[in-house]
């Protein structure tokens, strides 16, 4: 493990260019992504990967692997385990698709805004209760849409609207207030620390904390921890029953409904629908990526120096290729999204991004 400085107080940012140093200051990732523009390589990403098995064996790794990391997003079907686990899905009837949203980083079309806002009704609660923010969706249909018609996006538009009403859910479920259910000390989040912290078998109890862009408390881990649950999500034989099955289940909806992950033409919802229950793939903002493979018990979880997500998709598809989980057919019905062009206002294909070739395994 990395020496660290104490921890970071959500209210913490280091203010001197020593203090920024201590956390800045770290050999830069193996992992070379080049986006290239004519017959030049224009710009460079670098990044650092896991793949581990449930035991928490390293299978491959490049990098520094113990560093810690915020997995943001990446983790969501990690969190999504309360909601099964305390009964709630089942209390409320949640569908598939539902139980899919809660692991979403959705794009904010018609489709997962609708869902959203009858599920809150469902609950008996409303968009209000939501404590993401108002968020203009990354879709850009939807996104013109709400600017041609004059109207404001709301909380349910948010990218994360999904994961948090899974987390009402639970509070509702459990008898517990809906109000501040994104504070760390909220029974809510304390069950989702505890959720990570148990799949990724690290004490996580003074690593970093900040705030994610949701609102909810995030916490530094390992890429191997981060890798690790996700290995456990693919192998979960040694957990407990009701953990294998609010696994099994969250596996087969994110496969059953892989528009509600993502969104039209998104990197994760066009993969998944290629791979379905082979893999479960999640990405997160500034350049984490982590996806569990059911059938070789692998975790995979990796994070680009600079935050790029470009970089951070380019990376997980290579890495997918070499393990099987993308054939060569899906190769070639994936290719805009494993390598994708580097277009003009014109719509000219200028360039192109891509994992090196002699990325070593």
């Amino acid at each position: 493990m990395n020496n660290l400085t104490p921890p970071l107080s959500p209210a913490h940012v280091p203010e001197t260019d020593t203090e920024l140093r201590v956390h800045l200051d770290r050999p830069i990732g193996p992992i070379t992504v080049e986006v290239t523009r004519g017959g030049m390589v224009e710009s460079v990403h670098r990044a650092i990967a896991a793949v581990v098995d449930a035991d928490g064996k390293p299978v491959m790794a490049w990098g520094d692997i113990d560093r810690l990391v915020y997995a943001r997003s990446a983790i969501k079907p990690l969190q999504a385990l309360p909601v099964l686990e305390t009964g709630a899905a089942d209390a409320f009837g949640l569908t598939e698709d539902q139980i899919a949203l809660c692991c979403a980083s959705h794009s904010g079309e018609p489709m997962h805004v609708d869902r959203v806002t009858k599920w809150l009704a469902q609950l008996g609660l409303s968009v209000a209760n939501l404590e993401c923010g108002p968020q203009l969706p990354y879709n850009d249909a939807a996104a013109k849409e709400i600017l041609r018609s004059g109207a404001q996006p709301t909380r349910a538009h948010n990218n994360c609207s999904g994961k948090h009403s899974g987390m009402l859910t639970t509070a509702v479920h459990m008898g517990e207030a809906p109000r501040g259910y994104t504070t760390p000390d909220h029974p809510v989040q304390q069950r989702c620390f505890e959720a990570v912290q148990s799949m990724s078998g690290e004490d996580l109890s003074g690593t970093p904390r900040g705030v994610d862009g949701c609102g909810i408390p995030v916490f530094g881990c390992s890429l191997k921890g981060l890798a690790t649950a996700m290995a456990r999500m693919a192998d979960p034989s040694k957990l407990s029953a009701d953990r294998q099955h609010a696994i099994q289940r969250i596996i087969k909806a994110c496969a059953a409904h892989p528009l509600m992950l993502s969104g039209t033409d998104e990197f994760n919802s066009v993969v998944l629908a290629e791979t379905g229950v082979t893999c479960l793939l999640k990405g997160g903002a500034e350049g984490v990526y982590a996806g569990a493979v059911p059938g070789q018990g692998l975790g995979i979880c990796l994070k680009v120096d600079d935050g790029a997500g470009r970089a951070s998709k380019a990376t997980f598809g290579a890495i997918l290729r070499h393990l099987g989980v993308i054939d060569e057919a899906m190769e070639t019905r994936l290719a805009h999204q494993l390598t994708p062009d580097v277009t003009n206002w014109e719509g000219r294909v200028v360039g192109r991004i891509r994992a090196p070739a002699d990325l070593s395994f």
